[in-house]
C-alpha cells in the first residue's frame, strides 16, 4: 500500500500480518484523498483501517490538530486512542482523547500545546471548540466512528455544530456497521468528493 516503514514497524508490532477486507478496501481511497463511507461489522478492523490512514497522512513537523475522529462513548474513543498509538509508535505522532469524566482544564493545556489527532465524544470536542481550546484550521481528516449511533443517539445536532467549524476542504470518512438513511443525508450535505 505504500505505506511509511515507521507505519508498517507499527502496524507489524500491533500484530497485525495481513489487511482485513474493510482494511484492503478502505485504506486506499482514503489515502487518495477521497470522502469515504466503509461499512463493515465490529471486530473487521475498521479502527485500524481509519487509524492507518491518519497515520500515513500526518505530517510529523506540523504540530497542530490534523485530525480529528468522533465516537460515541469515552470508552470507545479511548480505545482508539490506544490502537492509534499503538499502531504510530514508532511514528511519534501526538494523540489525545478528548472525552467527558475527565479535567477539561487538562484538556485545554495538552490540545494548547499541539496535539495532531484528537480523539473524542462530541460533547467535550464541541465543548474545546467553543474554548478555542482545538483548532482546526489545519485539519486534513474528520472520521466519524459508528456513524449508525452517533447520527441515532441525540447526537445529530452536536455532530452538526462540530461540522460548521471544519475546514471546507476537510476529508470526511464515515465508519459504521450498518448504513441507515441519516448516513447518506449527512453524505449528502457534508461529503464533497
Amino acid at each position: 500500500m505504500g505505506l511509511a516503514d515507521d507505519l508498517l514497524r507499527g502496524i507489524y508490532a500491533y500484530g497485525f500480518e495481513k489487511p482485513s477486507a474493510i482494511q484492503q478496501r478502505a485504506i486506499m481511497p482514503i489515502l487518495a484523498g477521497n470522502d469515504t463511507i466503509a461499512q463493515a461489522q465490529s471486530g473487521t478492523g475498521k479502527t485500524a483501517t481509519f487509524s492507518i490512514s491518519i497515520l500515513q497522512q500526518i505530517e510529523l513537523k506540523l504540530n497542530s490538530t490534523q485530525a480529528l475522529i468522533l465516537a460515541p462513548t469515552r470508552e470507545l474513543a479511548t480505545q482508539i486512542r490506544k490502537v492509534l498509538a499503538a499502531l504510530g509508535d514508532f511514528l511519534n505522532v501526538t494523540s489525545h482523547a478528548c472525552v467527558g469524566g475527565t479535567l477539561v482544564r487538562d484538556d485545554i493545556r495538552l490540545l494548547q500545546q499541539g496535539i495532531q489527532v484528537v480523539v473524542g465524544t462530541p460533547g467535550r470536542v464541541y465543548d474545546m471548540i467553543n474554548r478555542q481550546a482545538l483548532n482546526l484550521k489545519r485539519m486534513k481528516l474528520f472520521v466519524l466512528d459508528e456513524a449508525d449511533e452517533m447520527l441515532s443517539r441525540g447526537f445529530k445536532d452536536q455532530i452538526h455544530d462540530i461540522f460548521q467549524f471544519l475546514p471546507e476542504k476537510v476529508q470526511v470518512c464515515l465508519f459504521s456497521a450498518t448504513m441507515p438513511p441519516e448516513i447518506l443525508d449527512i453524505s449528502e450535505k457534508f461529503m464533497r468528493n
